[in-house]
């Protein structure tokens, strides 16, 4: 799960506020993933979080143009509960536990790729004190906030669906409402606004599972190390 490059080379952003956005949407990820699937008794699944560049972007001047951004990422590798196949049982209103246990991934998986652009779409809205929520930001919107590559899953996801184009799209908007729900509760969000925070300052290339949970968690320890960029 990888947050897009923005493509738009003739607009400017200042440098903390697009590492700022790449964070939230990483971090959005890795809170759903693990307090969600959690939450939900659903198998933990490791993940990590790579970030390239991010030292030498910080190096550059405030203001950078978005064509030049791809010389850093951040990339969470990982986290996908159905990650061998997309073949869904083929009776959609199967009762049985395999079939409940697999469309429970399925929808895990989703709701979990939507919380990261969603997680961006609500800080750069919190940040340029603008009033969000699911009405405000539709999925068409979520390209804007480096949703594009989580899409393209996701409608990987929905292929697998043996259903009619308007009953995808009615439980696609179901996940979507539910995964901003997620992100949007106070709990999840200050842990969303930790790891975030973390991601931009921390220094390092490889943030690992543990170190994700711990913070993600509240742990005492990891969060003080926030403050002081580690």
């Amino acid at each position: 799960m990888n947050r897009d490059k923005l493509v738009n080379g003739i607009q400017f952003l200042k440098r903390s506020d697009f590492i700022g956005q790449v964070a939230f949407h990483e971090a959005g990820h890795a809170a759903a993933i693990y307090l969600r699937n959690r939450q939900k008794h659903l198998p933990q699944i490791y993940f990590h979080i790579s970030l390239s560049g991010f030292n030498q972007q910080k190096r550059q001047s405030d203001a950078v143009r978005h064509e030049s951004q791809g010389i850093f990422q951040a990339m969470l590798e990982g986290g996908l509960l159905q990650i061998q196949s997309l073949d869904m049982p083929d009776n959609e209103d199967c009762q049985s536990l395999e079939c409940s246990t697999c469309h429970a991934a399925y929808e895990a998986d989703v709701i979990n790729l939507l919380a990261g652009p969603l997680a961006e779409a609500r800080h750069v809205a919190l940040r340029d004190g603008e009033q969000i929520n699911h009405h405000l930001v539709n999925l068409d919107a979520l390209k804007n906030y480096g949703g594009l590559s989580d899409m393209e899953k996701i409608e990987d996801y929905l292929n697998a669906y043996n259903c009619n184009p308007e009953k995808k799209m009615e439980k696609l908007k179901h996940l979507y409402v539910t995964s901003f729900e997620f992100i949007a509760q106070p709990a999840h969000w200050r842990a969303i606004t930790r790891l975030a925070h973390f991601i931009s300052t921390c220094g390092q290339e490889l943030i690992r599972y543990e170190e994700a949970a711990e913070i993600l968690d509240g742990n005492r320890k990891v969060a003080e190390c926030l403050s002081c960029g580690r």
